[in-house]
């Protein structure tokens, strides 16, 4: 891995856009070591949220404060529930996608605000 510089977002959401195979997880894995990853390239996890969004919650442990959830674009109707966590929560979230244009797209919650 080629070293990045970077500033931490402190308490902070936020999306990580880029290509296939760039190294984005590995990099997550690496500066976000004690996050929760939900990774939607599993097919079972990614069958339980597709159909049932608001599971979510139920898969993350309840002492954990940073979420990391990884090919975002591949269920887009979980932005909904994560800006709902993020509210009553106040988890940190890390969406990863390789695909911001079918976010855009499909007119989903983009987490302003």
């Amino acid at each position: 891995m080629y070293p990045r510089n970077y500033k931490p977002l402190k308490n902070k959401s936020f999306f990580l856009f880029g290509p296939r195979g760039t190294g984005k997880t590995t990099w997550l894995k690496a500066h976000y070591s004690n996050a929760f990853f939900v990774d939607l390239l599993n097919a079972e996890t990614y069958r339980i949220l597709l159909g049932n969004p608001h599971r979510l919650e139920s898969l993350i442990p309840a002492k954990t404060t940073t979420v990391v959830i990884d090919e975002v674009q591949k269920v887009p109707a979980l932005l909904d529930e994560v800006h709902r966590l993020i509210e009553s929560r106040r988890w940190i979230f890390i969406l990863t996608g390789s695909s911001a244009r079918k976010l855009r797209r499909g007119g989903v919650n983009l987490l302003a605000g």
